[in-house]
């Protein structure tokens, strides 16, 4: 998360900084090349965060309805899914990292494949992720926090409000 929020400030920063050197008339040509790459990463790896705090690719609407084994069942094939999701940026991404050291990033010649590696990162992290929330989801349920937080009844939130 903090890799996340870095990558954001960053990406920012490089921006105002290549808006200065425009406006002052002595563009930094490299900066647009850092911009591109940061804002590549924050991406992918933000997709990642997401993917492990299920905030992205939040699937499970249909499941939410349901309890018991359907539940557990649905909820397990909404993650494979994922993981099939994982799998293709993994070897897809893997493939183009590589067909990236035939192309080069202008004005530096930094083969484009630096850009692409956050691909398959990527992957291997949302994969990581959804192995965890299925280990995790088979030990203490599929039920998230939230939902538990909202069926708490009304009468013990006002009491707990009215003791000193």
């Amino acid at each position: 998360m903090c890799l996340c929020g870095f990558l954001l400030f960053a990406f920012c920063t490089t921006v105002i900084f290549d808006i200065i050197t425009r406006t002052i008339g002595h563009p930094w040509l490299w900066l647009q090349e850092v911009t591109s790459t940061l804002f590549t990463y924050a991406i992918f790896f933000g997709a990642a965060v997401a993917t492990r705090r299920n905030d992205h690719l939040y699937l499970t609407a249909i499941a939410e309805g349901l309890h018991g084994r359907s539940r557990i069942v649905v909820e397990i094939i909404i993650r494979l899914v994922v993981m099939g999701v994982a799998i293709s940026f993994v070897y897809f991404g893997y493939l183009n990292f590589l067909r990236g050291f035939s192309s080069f990033r202008m004005p530096s010649l930094t083969p484009i494949a630096s850009l692409y590696a956050a691909i398959p990162i990527c992957g291997v992290f949302v994969a990581l992720f959804t192995i965890e929330q299925i280990v995790n989801g088979l030990r203490n349920g599929f039920e998230h926090s939230e939902l538990h937080e909202e069926s708490q009844p009304i009468e013990t939130l006002v009491i707990k409000a009215e003791r000193p």
